[in-house]
């Protein structure tokens, strides 16, 4: 994942949901830390959320659950921006990588040859 991460960041391909960037910051406890790590994420653009990204989250939230697998809310909201934009979450924690199997799995997925190469980066 870190070489996939760095090909994205070199070229210009990331992107960072706000309550990623939220949920990184806020467990910093020294201030000189948080700016330093602030500054560096000012480098990636938000990935804009709209109001249908709710509504597919909770979808896809209905979706996992009926498939026994609880999702968090926030989880199911990176989810569903990805899936509307068909970008790839880079992320190493477990319980999103099983939701996205059963979103892929279950849902309507894009083609995947219109997916842009874009990434959104999940801790």
């Amino acid at each position: 994942m870190v070489s996939v991460l760095t090909e994205g960041i070199r070229d210009g391909r990331v992107a960072i949901a706000g309550p990623i960037r939220q949920e990184v910051l806020s467990g910093v406890r020294h201030l000189a830390q948080f700016d330093r790590l602030h500054a560096s994420l000012a480098a990636f653009p938000d990935a804009a959320i709209e109001s249908e990204d709710y509504v597919q989250a909770a979808r896809f939230d209905n979706l996992c659950r009926a498939s026994g697998a609880q999702c968090g809310t926030v989880d199911m909201l990176l989810i569903a921006v990805a899936f509307r934009r068909g970008w790839t979450i880079l992320t190493n924690d477990d319980g999103l990588m099983r939701c996205i199997d059963i979103v892929e799995r279950k849902a309507v997925v894009a083609d995947p040859a219109k997916r842009e190469h874009k990434l959104l980066f999940e801790v």
